[in-house]
């Protein structure tokens, strides 16, 4: 019996602990597992609450609404990342096929002749030289372009940046008109890159308030070039002349008479008989000729 006893005692439950209070009425350490089970018995679980559609839906939506709430602010956290290293990052370089790339068929053409004419003229500054040359080019207008390369006439120690090359190019964009603005006749000046005291120091020798002249200017700047009236006015002829390159390099006599009038008369050691004397000498000579006045014409006697 006390073998049954101890074996009864093994199998039932331990009493509870001090916290859970004093044990229940009933309770006796002979008591069996099963009895153990209904002194204590498990706790009821409550059974899943019965939701219903609507709320079913209303839960999911919140649940979808805070979710794209936080797609949102990582979207902008991440545009904002992405723009500070694009920022920072340089752009990388992206290959397309060649039926991606549309080429302007005039295009090659364009940039073929621009070229050219950059090689020709040799201008000092490229981007201001080439802003003059599709400006012209967009407007109809004569284009700034030597018709040869040529070697400056003016030294390295006093280079005043004119060439009779260059002073035929503005020939070119303003003979059209015989008196052009001062802001035209600057802008052409500065599209071929040449110094503006130049300029400045032509259009003190006359009078040009009330607009330039443009033969009077063309006759200043020819003496620009050369240091003597005989040399300015051999300039004179060999840009205004339509003979081809190294001819007689012939020009109207009126033209000529008017060009050598107006330099003799800013030259206070010439007289005006003298010029006139001159003139008149010349022109019975080139009767002959159709009234075209050469180089071959006039000498340094004849007019000194």
């Amino acid at each position: 019996m006390q073998i049954y006893a101890d074996e009864a005692a093994r199998a039932a439950p331990s009493p509870p602990p001090a916290t859970a209070g004093p044990p229940r009425r009933g309770w006796s350490p002979l008591a069996t597992a099963a009895d153990a089970q209904s002194l204590w018995p498990r706790p009821e679980v409550a059974p899943p609450r019965q939701t219903s559609t609507k709320a079913s839906v209303r839960s999911l939506a919140r649940s979808m609404t805070g979710r794209a709430v936080a797609v949102n602010a990582a979207r902008k956290l991440f545009s904002s990342l992405l723009g500070r290293t694009w920022s920072i990052m340089p752009v990388p370089d992206v290959m397309f096929c060649a039926q991606q790339i549309h080429v302007p068929p005039e295009l090659p053409n364009i940039m073929k002749q621009f070229t050219k004419a950059a090689i020709r003229t040799q201008p000092r500054d490229v981007l201001q030289w080439s802003y003059g040359y599709f400006s012209a080019l967009a407007n109809g207008e004569p284009l700034p372009v030597k018709d040869r390369v040529e070697m400056p006439v003016a030294t390295q120690k006093n280079d005043s940046g004119l060439t009779p090359g260059l002073l035929k190019v503005l020939h070119k964009q303003l003979a059209k008109k015989e008196t052009v603005s001062l802001q035209e006749l600057r802008i052409k000046w500065k599209n071929l890159c040449l110094p503006v005291e130049q300029l400045h120091d032509l259009l003190l020798l006359d009078n040009f308030d009330d607009g330039v002249e443009w033969m009077r200017f063309f006759a200043l700047a020819c003496s620009a070039l050369g240091g003597s009236l005989v040399s300015s006015m051999k300039h004179a002829c060999e840009i205004l002349t339509e003979d081809p390159e190294g001819g007689a390099a012939r020009v109207p006599y009126d033209t000529f008479a008017f060009l050598y009038s107006y330099l003799a008369g800013l030259d206070e050691e010439i007289p005006q008989e003298r010029t006139q004397s001159f003139l008149a000498a010349l022109k019975e000579q080139v009767a002959r000729k159709e009234d075209m006045v050469g180089v071959a014409d006039f000498s340094v006697k004849r007019m000194e």
